[in-house]
């Protein structure tokens, strides 16, 4: 673990911010057809002595949210989002994202089913301790399963069958290799075979709501025979947590067991954990003035970390920091905020090989969304 230096002096105040505020612009809505047009702009810097982290990250993020009525208790739905990234040069390919793409039909009595780039069923329940301005969500990776955003998944869900209860269906199809489907990836740690998984949450009018979900997937065979740490025919997640949100308190905890599912490291020490144990910690408090204080703790215990390469590493924790700060809400449109990481990892073989980062971490920044 290093601490961040107080470089700050050298640095005008950065705000920083982030909002879970829902605000949206509409620009159609006629004869039961509605368009709705959103978008976030986080001019965001981070400062670490860790130059991967340090420096410009800004992004902007911009989507669409249609609806359509078709006959009185059907409808359909679809939802488009790109994020930009302009701290990339313009040369860059990469400096543009999908993040979500999907598209869907509703009833009031019979639920929902769409189909396309979604959120994972791990997210319903991992989205209660993501809620910081900066950092949080970071066990689970992209594209990784069904742990967070990730395509190729049919979702069904119906808030209505039973009083108070959320249920959450979901089946996701294979993305393997490049020449292997339409679906192809290259990057392994991104595959999949077939998945399924559900959630079951239960609320209160209270503010307290409870929830488990799981998933099972099929690795790939790039995933057992190309990579040096992680073998398993399964990638199996088990994942609940608690919530309480009312009187202008926040509080979540959400705890986590994987096998062969979590990611960790790049180059010649990364792949999955065979076992991975995840704890997320999250708390607010919303003063009428508009700050918002923030704290949150977050720990994956990496367990068995076994593989084809020369060297196994047991038990190793993958992540563990302690995120502190508070955001500024000037209105629903604007907002400041800063976030202070204090990572725990401690240098050695195993992170200095993996790559996983073990600074401090100040993030500070602006946000503008509509």
């Amino acid at each position: 673990m290093n601490t961040l230096p107080f470089k700050i002096s050298s640095i005008v105040l950065l705000l920083m911010a982030s909002s879970t505020a829902s605000v949206a612009a509409e620009i159609y809505n006629k004869d039961g057809n509605k368009l709705d047009l959103y978008g976030k702009l986080d001019a965001l810097h981070q400062i670490s002595n860790n130059d991967g982290v340090d420096g410009d990250g800004t992004y902007v993020r911009v989507g669409l949210k249609g609806e359509t009525q078709i006959t009185p208790s059907l409808s359909g739905y679809g939802q488009w989002e790109l994020q930009f990234n302009p701290n990339r040069a313009e040369s860059e390919s990469d400096n543009m994202t999908t993040r979500v793409g999907f598209a869907g039909l509703h009833t009031e009595k019979y639920g929902s089913i769409d189909y396309g780039r979604n959120y994972g069923v791990i997210y319903d329940i991992a989205a209660w301790t993501d809620v910081l301005p900066e950092f949080g969500g970071d066990a689970y990776g992209i594209d990784n399963f069904m742990f967070k955003r990730t395509g190729n998944v049919l979702t069904y869900r119906n808030n209505t069958l039973i009083d108070g209860i959320k249920i959450v269906l979901q089946y996701q199809g294979r993305n393997e290799g490049p020449g292997e489907t339409i679906n192809g990836r290259s990057n392994i740690l991104g595959q999949n075979g077939d998945g399924y998984g559900a959630s079951l949450i239960k609320e209160w009018d209270n503010g307290l709501s409870v929830g488990a979900t799981f998933s099972s997937s099929k690795r790939t065979d790039d995933q057992n025979t190309k990579l040096n740490y992680g073998n398993g025919d399964k990638a199996n997640v088990y994942r609940a947590g608690v919530k309480y949100d009312a009187n202008s308190i926040y509080l979540a905890a959400t705890y986590t067991e994987s096998y062969n599912a979590t990611t960790f490291g790049s180059g010649s020490v990364s792949g999955f954990a065979n076992h991975a144990q995840i704890t997320e910690l999250t708390a607010k408090y919303f003063f009428n003035n508009g700050v918002v204080p923030v704290v949150s703790y977050l720990q994956t215990k990496g367990k068995d970390i076994e593989g084809n390469a020369a060297k196994n590493y047991g038990d190793q924790d993958l992540l563990n920091y302690l995120a502190v700060g508070a955001a500024y809400y000037f209105n629903k449109n604007i907002s400041t905020a800063v976030m202070y990481k204090f990572n725990f990892l401690n240098n050695n073989e195993f992170t200095e090989k993996s790559g996983i980062n073990t600074d401090d971490v100040l993030a500070l920044d602006l946000v503008y969304q509509f």
